[in-house]
């Protein structure tokens, strides 16, 4: 069954956004009386009938609206300095929706290559792996802040800085307990100075290690972000 995207999910008759009524009608050549999924981004998921077949403003009939559909008793969010290559960042983006996360925040560093982000292509990257991947759900996306704004705002319980330099850390998936609020750091491609990951262990975040093998930023971002929902498996 076809999944399509709406912000504004109600029981009873509602409509599609000129993007997903095209997308509907005239590339999929739906019809009236065909049956559809809708979700919302914010876990609600309608399962539903092409009311009117219109490419501009396709409605939908719901025939059976299920609210927290996806919803976890843990929660997820990665703090990433967004990568020299935009592409890079975006595969990170659309893979982390489709294992599972909350919010997704981009930070600037000392040693980042990359000052801006298009968040606005990122949020698109971020629907289209939701439908995909059979979610109702897209992370919060935040705009890029400087990593010393983070590290003072963030408000998860359990905070973590993965990092290469030498020191004390233990693995990340020894590290958490099941069922928390998670926070993780991930570095841009010359890693935290460290300033950083002093200034970040004087704010609580414990010094974690991904592996043996040194990771490209996004690559860690997405084992972060598996490991999270690994180790929290058969406890939704």
């Amino acid at each position: 069954m076809h999944i399509f995207f709406s912000e504004n999910i109600i029981e009873g008759i509602f409509s599609l956004n000129e993007e997903e009524s095209r997308h509907a009608i005239k590339v999929l050549r739906l019809k009236e009386k065909d049956l559809v999924v809708v979700v919302d981004g914010k876990g609600t998921m309608a399962k539903g009938e092409i009311k009117k077949a219109d490419n501009k403003h396709c409605e939908i009939k719901a025939l059976k609206v299920h609210t927290g559909y996806d919803k976890r008793p843990y929660s997820i969010h990665i703090a990433i300095a967004p990568t020299k290559n935009s592409d890079r960042m975006e595969w990170f983006v659309e893979k982390a929706v489709e294992i599972g996360i909350d919010k997704i925040s981009f930070i600037q560093c000392q040693r980042s290559e990359r000052k801006n982000i298009n968040l606005e292509r990122i949020q698109k990257i971020a629907v289209s792996a939701m439908k995909q991947s059979v979610k109702a759900s897209i992370p919060e996306l935040s705009e890029m802040i400087s990593f010393k704004k983070f590290i003072t705002d963030a408000q998860e319980k359990e905070c973590f800085i993965a990092h290469l330099e030498e020191g004390e850390k233990k693995e990340l998936k020894n590290s958490f307990s099941k069922n928390g609020k998670y926070c993780i750091l991930i570095g841009p491609e010359g890693d935290f100075s460290e300033e950083e990951i002093e200034l970040a262990k004087q704010k609580g975040y414990t010094p974690v290690s991904l592996g043996k093998s040194r990771l490209r930023t996004e690559t860690a971002g997405l084992v972060a972000c598996h490991t999270f929902n690994l180790l929290n498996s058969g406890n939704e």
